[in-house]
């Protein structure tokens, strides 16, 4: 006997929830108000069949699985006769869903599970429109739309949910092939809606104060942290009136918030977004969706923690408070907002007391009550759980090993190694030990394997990165011995081009003379704003001799080059950025972050791979075209021996983050 389901209303969400359940293999009922708005349902149904056969995603034909749905004008009664789950989608007013509920409850069978896909909705204030005995099968069953492309349902208990309906609605979902989050308590929101409210009200409030523009912040949350769309476009695509409605919704029952007047004042004006043609961004018509021009370098300078805090706040909180598992608000942000990592994840990155300090900022500056920092975050901050950087954080990490030599600290925090310069009361200057310390500890980088580490980063101790070649060291200096120490920089430099993986310089501060020469054969450079860079050898009758006027003159061009050797003179970190001598500028206490986290993006690259364009390019650079060109292609070919291809190929088909292991 065929399985029997109830979908109450045939909107956007109910349909696609009764295409999946008859994808399953259900009898489908399904129900609204009038016969046009249920033929529209099943004319949309049918179109996405089509698109899921032309794929080959479905294993039946398109009619055979239209044929299991049953569409029924405005009865419930009718649609839950025999179901042994009704899931109501109707439009998102409390009344209106308890009258659903109210008719289902007195003709379902009684062990029937009855569900609600509310987005925003007390679960607990539904089930009250049931009698109390039925009450235990009353559960919050939220898609995500589209639900026939969205993996995930947050499963909702209310009041009275028995943990025995919650069981059976994570089988349903995974019938339908939906992974599942659970929400022990009916709070407003959710996890997903919550934390997505703090994301929007931060980016908001950001624009508001005037401390950035909307395309500042949108452009730091795409290609910064890696966000499918920036807060702004994703509210003009999911509509800025249903915005401002879960937003009305969650704070009538205690979700505290402030609401932003750039958002409130869209809904006054009509200015939805997409749907009317405007909100944010403008569109070519109403409904019709263009990407915006959002470019990459307006988010540089934004302070991403900063942004990301108040999501953060939420979900230590929703953890703290017992309401879902960290597991699953991270899983629930990843699957329903496709972020890359969870807040949680992120906060990890971070530093959990970068965090702290942020959400401090935040308080100070605003003084609402909702952006003071949780307790967990300060409780963690106190006891030393930062993340990363410390081994444990939400998460546990391999614990960081750290060794210190004469002149430099060597530490692995997988999958990152650091190599920190650590003569600050000489400003980090560059001895013969220290060269001899560093090429020792590259070689040993260069032996371990990928799992450890993965992208590398220089840095220095102090005020400095480093101040130039220990002039102490000059005393009695012979021409030869002067070539040897010459060459002695080259092949320290030389082995960081070689080395197998990226190097990132993070440059804290004074980077001058054989400093900047050692960043110079970094991969990447980020820089400190209060870093200062030159090359002021000529102010000693010398001129760079580690491979300064080589390195500098291909970074910046020949007649800057000469500019910044002939002078003398040091340059601002802004202006090394604006040359192209460094990548990205960011405050001073951000620099340690910003470097883990470009270092943790990196690490998430195929190694085999990065270190073939690495090598492609280091090599080609100088070399003719034709042989440059070849030397790609042959590096190109080595790839194609990689297990990690093989791996990232199968991912992209299967739309999933590739794991790569560097085989």
């Amino acid at each position: 006997m065929a399985k029997k389901v109830a979908v109450i209303g045939a909107g956007t969400m109910g349909h696609g929830i009764a295409e999946l359940f008859a994808i399953a293999g259900y009898e489908v009922a399904l129900v609204d108000v009038a016969e046009d708005f249920l033929k529209r349902a099943l004319q949309n149904i049918e179109w996405s069949l089509k698109k899921f056969a032309e794929k080959g995603q479905i294993k039946e034909d398109v009619q055979t699985i239209l044929g299991r749905i049953r569409p029924i004008v405005n009865d419930v009664c009718k649609a839950v006769e025999g179901a042994e789950i009704m899931v109501e989608a109707v439009i998102e007013e409390i009344e209106t869903k308890k009258k659903v509920f109210a008719e289902a409850d007195r003709c379902a069978p009684p062990n029937a599970i009855l569900a609600t896909n509310t987005s925003s909705l007390p679960i607990t204030e539904i089930s009250e429109a049931v009698k109390p005995e039925r009450r235990p099968l009353v559960v919050g069953m939220h898609f995500f739309n589209p639900p026939p492309l969205m993996p995930l349902v947050e499963i909702i208990k209310g009041k009275y949910t028995s943990d025995e309906a919650v069981k059976k609605v994570a089988e349903y979902a995974a019938q339908l092939g939906k992974q599942t989050v659970v929400v022990n308590r009916d709070v407003p929101g959710f996890i997903v809606n919550r934390i997505l409210a703090r994301v929007n009200d931060a980016a908001c409030w950001i624009v508001a104060r005037g401390e950035a523009d909307i395309i500042a912040v949108d452009s730091a949350l795409r290609y910064r942290v890696g966000l499918p769309m920036g807060a702004f476009l994703l509210m003009d695509y999911t509509g800025i009136d249903v915005i401002c409605f879960i937003g009305d919704a969650m704070a009538k029952r205690g979700f505290k918030m402030h609401p932003c007047h750039l958002i409130t004042e869209k809904c006054q004006q009509k200015k939805y977004g997409v749907k009317t043609g405007e909100g944010f961004y403008k569109y070519p018509a109403p409904g019709k969706f263009q990407w915006p021009d959002i470019p990459k370098e307006p988010g540089e300078r934004l302070d991403v923690v900063a942004l990301l805090a108040p999501a953060i706040n939420e979900a230590a909180y929703l953890v703290r408070e017992g309401i879902a598992t960290k597991e699953d608000v991270d899983k629930a942000v990843r699957l329903g907002l496709n972020w890359p990592k969870g807040p949680l994840e992120l906060a990890d990155e971070f530093g959990i007391d970068a965090v702290v300090k942020a959400l401090e900022a935040w308080r100070s500056k605003t003084g609402f009550e909702e952006f003071a920092p949780d307790p967990l975050l300060v409780q963690m901050a106190q006891s030393g759980k930062l993340g990363r950087k410390s081994g444990e954080g939400f998460y546990t990490y391999v614990k960081a090993e750290e060794r210190r030599m004469e002149t430099i600290i060597v530490r692995y925090e997988p999958p990152i190694a650091w190599i920190i310069l650590n003569r600050p009361e000489r400003l980090n200057a560059i001895n013969a030990k220290m060269v001899e310390e560093l090429s020792a500890a590259l070689d040993e980088i260069s032996r371990t394997d990928f799992e450890k580490v993965r992208a590398v980063v220089i840095t220095g101790v102090g005020r400095a990165f480093s101040a130039g070649a220990d002039i102490t060291g000059f005393v009695g200096t012979t021409p030869l011995l002067a070539y040897k120490l010459s060459r002695g920089l080259h092949e320290l430099t030389e082995k960081i081009e070689r080395l197998d993986r990226p190097v990132i310089c993070a440059l804290n501060g004074y980077t001058l003379g054989g400093g900047l020469e050692l960043a110079l054969a970094c991969d990447l450079r980020i820089a400190s704003e209060t870093a200062v860079l030159g090359q002021p050898e000529v102010n000693l009758g010398l001129f760079p001799g580690g491979g300064g006027t080589q390195r500098l003159t291909r970074l910046v061009g020949l007649a800057k080059a000469k500019e910044i050797i002939f002078t003398g003179d040091n340059i601002s970190a802004r202006d090394a950025e604006r040359i192209g001598l460094v990548n990205k500028v960011v405050p001073p206490e951000r620099l340690e972050q910003e470097a883990r986290a470009l270092a943790l993006k990196l690490a998430e690259k195929p190694p085999i791979a990065l270190a073939m364009a690495k090598y492609a390019i280091n090599y080609g650079y100088e070399a003719p075209l034709w042989a440059a060109l070849d030397l790609e292609a042959a590096h190109f070919g080595v790839v194609f021996s990689t297990e990690d291809l093989y791996e990232g190929v199968s991912a992209f088909l299967q739309k999933r983050k590739p794991q790569y292991k560097g085989k």
